[in-house]
Order: C-alpha cells, then sequence, then structure tokens
C-alpha cells in the first residue's frame, strides 16, 4: 500500500507559507497529476486562489482553531478527498506537540518540514520570542528565508537556526524570488592549509565543517579540546576531539566534535584536555551514517582546562 506525503509549513503568519506552497504546486510542477489538499490552519495576508488550485487537482481545507485539530478531522479528510499528498499550513502560534500528538490517517507520512521566515523581521522575532521560534525551528529539514535583501546577514542567520536544529538546510530567497547562494563570510579565514582555531572561532567552524565538509579536506586543524573517549571506545584507535557547547538555551549544553582516529587514542584518557593537531579527511562514517569530516592525529601535548569550558555559537 502506497503513503501519502504529508508536507508540514510552520513559521509566523505573513512568513511566506501560502507564497511557498502555491509556489512549490503551481510553479515547480509539483501539483502535476495525483490529488492534493492543503489543511490551512490560518488565514494570513496572502490567499489560496482556490479556483486555480482546483485546475492542478488540489483543494483547500481550513482548520482555523486548534480544538478542531484533531485525528478525527484528518480522517474525515483523508476520506472525503482521498489525496495522493498534504500540505498542512500550520499556524504560527499553535505549539508543535498538537501536531507531533495528533495521528495521522493510516497511510498518512510526514516526509518534509520547511519553516519560512521573514529576514527583515527574524532576529526581532528571536529576540522576543525566542521560545516559539526554537519550537517552530527544532524539527524543520529546511528554513528558508525570505525577502532578504544585501548584504544578507547569513553568518548570523545561520548561527542562530544551528544553534537549534544543526541538520537544517538553510535557503536564503531575495526580494525578486531569485536564491542567494553565496556562502556566508566566516570570521577565520579558510584559504590557507593549516586553519587554527581559537575558541570563539570553534563552534562556527563546527557548523561549516558539518555543513560543508569538502572545504576542509586535506587541511590542518589546530584547536584546544576536551577529550572523549569512554569504555565503549577503548578498544578502538578513536577517539573524539571537540568542546561543550551552549545551543539554544543555558539548559541545552551538547557536546560537538569530530571522529578522530591514531594509534596514540589509547595514551589519551576520557574527559581530559589536549592541543591538539588534526588532518581532516572527508569519508564515509558509521557514526555519521553519510560521508563527513574524519580527524587524522598528527601531533598533540596535554593542556590546561580553559577558563570557560563552554564554546559559543555566535
Amino acid at each position: 500500500m502506497d503513503t501519502i506525503p504529508v508536507y508540514l509549513f510552520t513559521g509566523f503568519m505573513d512568513s511566506g507559507k501560502t507564497s511557498l506552497i502555491v509556489e512549490t504546486l503551481l510553479e515547480n510542477d509539483f501539483g502535476a497529476g495525483g490529488k492534493h489538499v492543503i489543511i490551512a490552519c490560518e488565514d494570513g495576508e496572502v490567499e489560496f486562489d482556490e479556483d486555480k488550485l482546483k485546475e492542478i487537482n488540489t483543494d483547500v481545507i481550513y482548520i482555523e482553531e486548534k480544538e478542531e485539530y484533531t485525528k478525527e478531522k484528518l480522517a474525515l479528510i483523508d476520506k472525503e478527498y482521498l489525496p495522493d499528498a498534504v500540505f498542512i499550513e500550520y499556524n504560527g502560534t499553535w505549539e508543535y506537540d498538537l501536531f507531533a500528538d495528533t495521528d495521522f490517517p493510516a497511510r498518512w507520512e510526514l516526509v518534509q518540514i520547511l519553516s519560512t521566515a521573514d529576514a527583515s523581521s527574524f532576529e526581532q522575532y528571536m529576540l522576543n520570542m525566542r521560545n516559539i521560534m526554537v519550537e517552530q525551528l527544532f524539527n524543520s529539514d529546511v528554513v528558508i528565508f525570505n525577502r532578504c535583501t544585501d548584504p544578507i546577514p547569513k553568518l548570523k542567520f545561520r548561527q542562530l537556526v544551528k544553534s537549534i536544529n544543526r541538520k537544517a538546510q538553510l535557503v536564503y530567497e531575495r526580494i525578486d524570488g531569485t536564491i542567494d547562494e553565496t556562502e556566508e563570510e566566516l570570521p577565520f579565514d579558510t584559504s590557507g592549509p593549516v586553519l587554527e582555531l581559537t575558541d570563539s572561532d570553534y563552534g562556527l567552524w563546527y557548523l561549516d565543517a558539518l555543513d560543508h565538509p569538502n572545504k576542509y579536506e586535506g587541511k590542518q586543524i589546530k584547536f584546544l579540546a576536551k577529550v572523549y573517549r569512554p569504555e565503549k571506545l577503548k578498544k578502538k584507535d578513536v577517539f573524539v576531539p571537540g568542546r561543550f557547547a551552549m545551543t539554544c538555551c543555558e539548559d541545552d549544553i551538547t557536546f560537538i566534535g569530530f571522529k578522530c582516529k591514531s594509534p596514540e587514542a589509547s595514551k589519551l584518557e576520557h574527559k581530559s584536555w589536549i592541543n591538539l593537531t588534526a588532518t581532516v579527511k572527508v569519508e564515509f562514517a558509521m557514526e555519521y551514517k553519510k560521508k563527513g569530516p574524519v580527524l587524522y592525529l598528527d601531533e598533540w601535548s596535554p593542556a590546561e582546562e580553559p577558563a570557560d569550558e563552554l564554546v559559543y555559537f555566535s
């Protein structure tokens, strides 16, 4: 039995959710063939042109109150419209748990979460409504910044998003609808064969290496690292040098680092501090379940614990 893909669109009202859905269906030929249903959970500034959508066999169903968003309502939609794909325009003020805890009909399957953000107001929302923004972005697969003007503060946007959700892909859309694919400027020079990272650089380098591993292929990296080598790694020539980083809040601190290979691993004590020099190679690692940065230890020396053990994404 074929599954019915469900696409969830999150973001505040007027952040561009409706336009993105319409663009996907009408301009990108997504709506060619098949039966589609849009479940609209808010009434924004941009309205759906239902007559035009019907030309591509797409219906719009409005659920304007939280109390109406139930598994029974979704089951009725499935039974009445028999969709081949479902687009949910989620209300930006509704908690994500309502969506997550509401059971889908049997064949519905969530395949992608896309979040939209108005670039001109994103930082203000993060400052004044951080908890709601964190909830919207935490599970997103793609975050689309629209209405971008030059200069676009890409690095700042990426820091804010990646501190919440490291797996999210970021897209920047200009006012004219074109995509800006230029890379953001980093606060350290990546052009040379050796990169020496300060504590303030480490978090940004980690995020960049996560997103653009090929940029660092063959480079030597130097930084102050805490050794992660628990019992399960003791019999392997592997450890993880890294740092604890504050992500979205003081209560959310996580260890970030990449796998490092070395016959010297057995000499390194778990939770000790070292000055590390390693060469980056991009290769498949079971820990990543894909290709990514793997470090090969060149040299190390004992180091003192820093005054502030944490690093930050800013």
